[in-house]
């Protein structure tokens, strides 16, 4: 089994462990039951990485669906979304939402369009997740922007845990939901959370209470996976990171400034210093709001 097919067969097992479906396939003839295969197969990996734990089982497999929504918007980093949105997809029992004010098609940059399903208004609450990618220009426009600043400010009042990649982490700092949190962000832009009220930390990811935050793109996928093992538990978080083969082997070791060096940092650091001074130009709006 692929990891295309992976979420397709976890689908079908879960909803025949729901409706008992598994055990009426043991009784149906042998064309009447072609899926059962995939889904035995499915319910042996749950049990496996249950270990025998009825608790674990449950993390695993919830009866009640899990809900997370994933902020779309012009603008932002592609990777930020679909990187987590993958990891996200694979929960069992879990419907992933994309979100945005319409349901027109939102042009993310880089030749890349995303559809929302849900709008502001039909969102569903009680969330078990609320999530902000991160961008630039489009980020920075969106820390101004009311009706996503109150959307983001409403789920977060029920929503299990209030999540960002990259930039992301300014529009909740925006929004007010950062005051008081240990956060991270995009290298560029950790000056900028201080002015939202957050504590910057320099980290792949940083977990304050039910906030998580990580720093610039990639690192969204540490974040899903964090994630993914407080919803489902530490074994489904590592057999997913097994079954997309997430095991980082960069061939430069420049992924932080630090690691990079000062010549490659600054030439980026002066590359984004419009946008930074766009998102601290936000930040101080919000503030002396």
């Amino acid at each position: 089994m692929d990891r295309r097919t992976f979420s397709t067969h976890a689908l079908a097992a879960a909803t025949a462990i729901a409706t008992g479906a598994l055990s009426a396939c043991r009784t149906r003839p042998e064309t009447e039951a072609t899926a059962a295969p995939h889904e035995n197969a499915m319910v042996h990996l749950i049990d496996e990485l249950a270990d025998g734990d009825p608790a674990q089982r449950a993390l695993i497999l919830p009866v009640t669906p899990r809900r997370i929504a994933m902020l779309v918007y012009p603008g932002m980093y592609p990777l930020d979304l679909l990187g987590p949105k993958t990891v996200f997809n694979d929960l069992l029992n879990t419907r992933v939402h994309l979100v945005a004010p319409t349901l027109a098609p939102v042009p993310a940059g880089n030749g890349v369009s995303v559809t929302p399903d849900v709008t502001y208004e039909t969102c569903p609450t009680g969330l078990d997740v609320i999530f902000v990618p991160g961008g630039g220009d489009g980020t920075v426009r969106l820390m101004q922007h009311q009706p996503t600043l109150q959307f983001l400010r409403a789920q977060a009042e029920t929503a299990r845990w209030v999540t960002s990649v990259c930039t992301g982490s300014l529009v909740l700092g925006a929004a007010g939901l950062l005051d008081g949190y240990r956060a991270t962000t995009h290298w560029v832009t950790h000056d900028v959370l201080r002015l939202l009220g957050a504590t910057p930390v320099q980290a792949r990811v940083v977990e304050d209470r039910n906030r998580i935050t990580s720093a610039g793109v990639t690192a969204g996928l540490d974040m899903a996976f964090t994630l993914t093992a407080r919803l489902a538990g530490e074994n489904y978080a590592r057999a997913e990171m097994l079954n997309i083969e997430y095991d980082p082997d960069p061939p430069f070791r420049a992924g932080s400034p630090k690691r990079a060096g000062k010549k490659i940092t600054n030439a980026l650091a002066g590359m984004y210093a419009g946008i930074v001074a766009s998102a601290t130009t936000a930040a101080k709006m919000r503030t002396r709001g």
